[in-house]
């Protein structure tokens, strides 16, 4: 997919390998008909998701998963193709595949599809409606991309 760019922060000391993340990404774009489409994803650590949230999104505290999409508001309609930026915290999606007893690479997968369906538009804060839609989604992404039949949504 040539509109497809991955960006990684330099500020991890043990770098996740790009080429499977690339591969997964495209297979959720081209699953949502995304196939000529741009986003940027960013693997970073809890303290400059930490400033991320709290800049963007008023809360002072780390997350997993950040979405910036660029098809909303006043000017979407000057790049139709770029659906926008996802950042991951590596800190966090360490903390919590250790926690739920699964790989890094399998979480990272939940937040990779859970940011890009928040690119395109599903936000599970609107009610329980659309967590239902995101959740049905998410999984059927996860399928797509994951071997293991007992992960579940994010």
């Amino acid at each position: 997919m040539e509109n497809l760019r991955i960006l990684i922060d330099n500020h991890q000391e043990e770098r996740l390998p790009t080429a499977p993340l690339y591969k997964k990404t495209e297979q959720i774009l081209n699953a949502l008909g995304c196939d000529n489409h741009e986003l940027s994803i960013v693997i970073t650590d809890d303290a400059q998701v930490r400033d991320l949230n709290r800049t963007y999104r008023g809360k002072d505290a780390p997350t997993n998963v950040l979405s910036f999409p660029m098809q909303e508001g006043e000017f979407s309609d000057i790049t139709p193709g770029l659906l926008g930026d996802v950042v991951i915290s590596l800190d966090t999606a360490r903390a919590e595949a250790l926690e739920a007893g699964i790989s890094t690479d399998e979480r990272m997968s939940q937040l990779l599809i859970h940011g890009i369906l928040h690119l395109m538009g599903f936000d599970h804060e609107l009610g329980e409606d659309q967590t239902r839609k995101m959740e049905e989604k998410s999984l059927e992404l996860l399928r797509r991309i994951e071997d293991n039949p007992n992960l579940t949504a994010f």
